[in-house]
């Protein structure tokens, strides 16, 4: 089941998250004005963390629309206009499928080249390169080549370290082993206060999901992975007591991660101060690969809540899947 739009005790499940300036202008480009697009994208400037988040999410809104093909029409030589068209048609591509989509990922990828040459410190149509190549063609000789790309330019971006990682899930193009170690060996290696310390909790909670579907008889309801999971502190450690005071871009998803772990592993009191961080942000990733995604994130909230207001931490229940 997923989050129902609006529903759940004041959840806020807008798309933008916390981004209020991008809220407002996806209500000006599902009336098909590219000029608020333009804007928003220009006065983003070279936060490459924040630039591409809002190419996503201007992306997905614009797949089923014509605002970004309109601006680029019109500006056919600005990098942000081609950026955003890039993102758009890998989205396209992505919904139209492997064998459909084939033909849009090649347009794609052409206006991805376009736009690295028209803003060649832009790592974002590489992060779409990775995306396409996922779904389109995964080989791992021009993956290499791409992922360089991206790391010249912004060497811990957030967004295309979710991408490789994904990339190596058992589902697409890697293994559980592959996936925990490429996860492990970047957060390891990142600077103290990045998110990339929160890779081997997506691994984890991929690798839950992954055998619930394929093997659920053996592996059993009752069991989890985050009991005694040695991933959590390197994270508290890693990214969230060393964080600085702005938060990046998909901070909500990466907090919910780290919710989640804490609570599926019994230390409510300690996910108190992330449920706080989230507010009422959440996600519906990873909360879902566990059961229904809005009922544990808010059961979990106020268990967090009650083990601080008790002072103590409460005895550890088995969570319901």
């Amino acid at each position: 089941m997923r989050f129902r739009r609006g529903a759940g005790q004041g959840l806020v499940l807008h798309q933008a998250r916390d981004d209020l300036p991008l809220r407002a202008v996806l209500e000006d480009a599902a009336m098909g004005r590219w000029e608020g697009p333009r804007d928003l994208i220009g006065a983003t400037g070279a936060d490459w963390d924040r630039r591409i988040f809002r190419l996503q999410v201007l992306a997905r809104a614009g797949a089923g629309l014509r605002f970004a093909d309109t601006w680029a029409r019109a500006e056919p030589g600005s990098g942000d206009a081609l950026a955003l068209l890039a993102h758009v048609q890998a989205v396209r591509s992505v919904i139209s499928g492997a064998g459909a989509g084939r033909a849009e990922m090649e347009r794609a990828w052409a206006t991805c080249l376009a736009a690295a040459e028209a803003v060649p410190a832009d790592p974002s149509p590489w992060v779409v390169m990775l995306a396409l190549l996922r779904v389109h063609a995964p080989g791992r000789n021009v993956l290499e080549q791409v992922w360089g790309e991206v790391v010249r330019r912004d060497p811990y971006n957030r967004e295309a370290h979710h991408e490789l990682l994904t990339y190596l899930f058992a589902r697409n193009h890697g293994s559980g082993a592959e996936m925990f170690h490429w996860a492990q060996e970047r957060a390891d290696t990142a600077p103290r206060g990045l998110p990339i310390a929160v890779l081997p909790l997506v691994a984890l909670a991929e690798s839950h999901r992954h055998r619930m579907e394929t093997d659920a008889a053996s592996y059993g309801l009752s069991v989890h992975p985050w009991i005694d999971c040695p991933h959590i502190d390197p994270v508290l450690d890693g990214w969230w007591r060393h964080r600085g005071p702005l938060r990046h871009a998909q901070f909500t998803d990466d907090a919910n991660y780290l919710a989640h772990a804490l609570a599926f592993a019994g230390r409510h009191a300690e996910a108190h101060e992330v449920f706080e961080a989230i507010g009422p942000y959440a996600s519906e990733v990873p909360w879902s690969y566990c059961g229904e995604p809005r009922g544990l994130f808010l059961r979990h909230r106020k268990w967090a809540l009650r083990a601080v207001r008790d002072g103590r931490a409460p005895r550890h229940r088995a969570p319901r899947f």
